[in-house]
């Protein structure tokens, strides 16, 4: 649902991807230590032994190669962590690799060698990275064509934060929500990674009002942030809150929730407005998968036809970035939008806390139960105290 592999030519990268994986295979966790003559050094990763609960992601080493033909070696400085990841620990994903595997679809890093029929990147450069899976390690092998430069004055953090949750609000609020001045968005989960590049976004389109959901906790910052309206999902219908501001409703809602909140989306819109489902977040009750919630979840599904969107003048339109394998050069296009909005200071990724590898179950837990404002960065070595306290 939030996944992402960016193939220029689907079967080419994807085998190019599998070819990289290959040549770095998991083995039990141990200490890194220098290879023998003629072996590859090992490096840490994290790795998803089993689906479930928070323990079942690992720091276990693996052992890399050099890179192959139009692939890159990058030593990884920073990782996004995603609520996608989250979803796929439990199993709710029907395209993961075999177990065990490593997980991640975003970092950022330094060039470290550069293989054969590679011309537009050289051994320093510093990138950041987008795939299916497969990112959390200190040392990847990678297409080039997955990776993108950082630009001047990004940090690494930054980088890591940046392609996943800013393509997403991206491309829903513009490519298919077509924002425009003077609209109405509703954004859930407004303090995630999504929500606050969400936010950004809409600040750069005139006089758009923003509603937000999120605890009560974070509605100083979502307000700070340009979100006219914070709503408290958990004490509140927000639903009846967005009425009582606004009868006719808003042009834009943005649903990662699934289920019975899709309905309640759709009915929220005014004539000509737009429901962008992109996410079942409401499949996620605990840390394992839940069989009742699932039930559940589908049976409340939103369903309708097109006669009876046809009388209502509205439009309900999925996102999948995992279903655009073919679709390398949009991707492309969008990131480097972004790349020239964050230049021009109109966009900057929110940093709510970065954890080293180590720290992987406590950094997921704090996705997991909302209590992040931003995104949160994973690292392979634990983060110095002042920088830590800088991001945040």
């Amino acid at each position: 649902l939030w996944t992402l592999c960016t193939a220029p030519r689907g079967a080419g990268v994807a085998a190019a991807a599998a070819a990289a994986a290959a040549r770095a295979t998991p083995t039990e966790q141990s200490p890194v230590k220098a290879a023998s003559s003629g072996e590859a050094p090992e490096h840490r990763a994290l790795v998803l032994t089993g689906f479930g609960g928070y323990e079942k992601v690992k720091v276990q080493t693996r052992r890399g190669g050099s890179p192959g033909p139009g692939e890159l070696s990058v030593r990884v400085r920073a990782c996004g962590l995603n609520f996608a990841d989250v979803m796929m620990r439990q199993g709710l994903y029907d395209r993961l690799p075999s177990l065990p595997f490593c997980p991640g679809m975003e970092c950022a890093g330094t060039v470290s060698a550069v293989g054969e029929e590679v011309r537009d990147r050289q051994v320093g450069d510093k990138v950041m990275i987008l795939a299916r899976t497969g990112l959390w390690q200190e040392v990847v092998n990678v297409p080039a064509v997955q990776t993108f430069l950082m630009p001047e004055g990004m940090s690494f953090e930054e980088a890591a934060a940046l392609p996943v949750n800013y393509i997403t609000a991206y491309m829903i609020l513009f490519d298919f929500g077509n924002l425009r001045p003077n609209q109405s968005v509703l954004i859930h989960m407004a303090a995630g990674g999504v929500g606050t590049a969400a936010i950004q976004l809409c600040k750069t389109v005139e006089n758009v009002t923003i509603f937000g959901t999120a605890s009560a906790s974070k509605h100083d910052s979502l307000r700070e942030s340009g979100v006219a309206h914070p709503i408290d999902y958990r004490t509140m219908d927000y639903a009846e809150e967005v009425r009582k501001i606004s009868p006719k409703g808003v042009d834009i809602v943005m649903d990662p929730l699934g289920g019975s909140d899709t309905s309640k989306a759709f009915h929220l819109l005014k004539p000509m407005g737009k429901v962008i489902t992109y996410g079942v977040s409401n499949l996620i009750t605990g840390q394992k998968k839940n069989l009742v919630a699932m039930a559940k979840t589908w049976w409340n599904q939103f369903s309708i036809n097109a006669i009876q969107l046809l009388h209502h003048n509205k439009a309900v339109c999925g996102y999948d970035l995992g279903n655009m394998d073919e679709e390398y050069k949009l991707i492309t296009d969008v990131l480097l939008k972004l790349i020239n909005l964050y230049n021009q200071g109109k966009i900057k990724p929110k940093i709510d806390s970065v954890w080293s590898f180590d720290q992987v179950a406590d950094a997921m837990k704090h996705m997991q139960e909302k209590k992040n404002v931003g995104k949160v960065i994973l690292v392979p070595e634990a983060p110095k105290e002042e920088s830590k306290k800088a991001e945040n």
